[in-house]
């Protein structure tokens, strides 16, 4: 299966997600056929702040049919970020969309998990993932959403996490773990950045591998398109 990723929604994000998707098709005895397209990071963050999911949609679809065109069969967005247009998306895609986010419902409840402590943009953190977790409590830091939230910003648009923003992500973590989170959940992909090869103290799940795995089970036939 060809799996066609739109991705630079940052760099360091997509660049996780094929490192991360092509070893998990090839422990699945597979060899990856995959494209990527180069969206902008801060097209997106201006209209996922202004909440401007058709315009979004609209710069999303061109590059769906580019993946068409080279041969996908199925597409996914490398950005928790960029599906809150998503239904948008969708309605204009020429392919079938892998979603990052209706995965992690059933994952965190296979878990046992009750209750995610969410880091992300501000407009996942607020919305609690776009208010699609139906199995699942999440909280968030409301009074620190806005703060949170730039610094996750500025970090996916530089491509890089200073210790003062990893420090910041690390801490917001724990303060979710005391008020009652089973588990802190990188909601947002480019916060690997921050997290990885780190050891916070509480559990930390990577909604970016719960997507990878989907992808690859996708991909290798495990798994039918969503």
């Amino acid at each position: 299966m060809h799996i066609g990723l739109i991705g630079g929604i940052g760099v360091a994000a997509t660049i996780v997600y094929y490192q991360r998707l092509t070893k998990a098709i090839e422990a699945r005895g597979a060899m990856p056929d995959l494209t990527i397209v180069h969206s902008d990071a801060k097209t997106l963050v201006a209209n996922n702040l202004a909440d401007r999911r058709s315009e979004q949609a609209a710069v999303f679809a061109p590059l769906l049919h580019r993946l068409k065109d080279a041969g996908a069969d199925c597409a996914a967005i490398t950005s928790l970020g960029g599906h809150f247009c998503f239904e948008e998306t969708r309605a204009l895609s020429p392919l079938p969309l892998v979603s990052a986010v209706s995965p992690l419902d059933t994952y965190f409840a296979s878990q046992g998990i009750g209750t995610i402590g969410l880091l992300g943009t501000q407009v996942v953190m607020a919305t609690r993932l776009y208010g699609q977790l139906t199995q699942t409590q999440a909280i968030a830091l409301d009074r620190e959403s806005e703060q949170l939230g730039q610094r996750y910003i500025d970090m996916a648009v530089s491509g890089v996490c200073t210790e003062t923003q990893r420090a910041t992500f690390l801490a917001a973590g724990a303060r979710m773990m005391a008020a009652g989170a089973d588990a802190i959940v990188l909601a947002g992909t480019d916060l690997n950045l921050a997290f990885n090869g780190r050891d916070p103290g509480y559990p930390v799940i990577d909604a970016l591998d719960v997507h990878v795995d989907l992808l690859a089970d996708i991909a290798t036939g495990h798994a039918p398109i969503p």
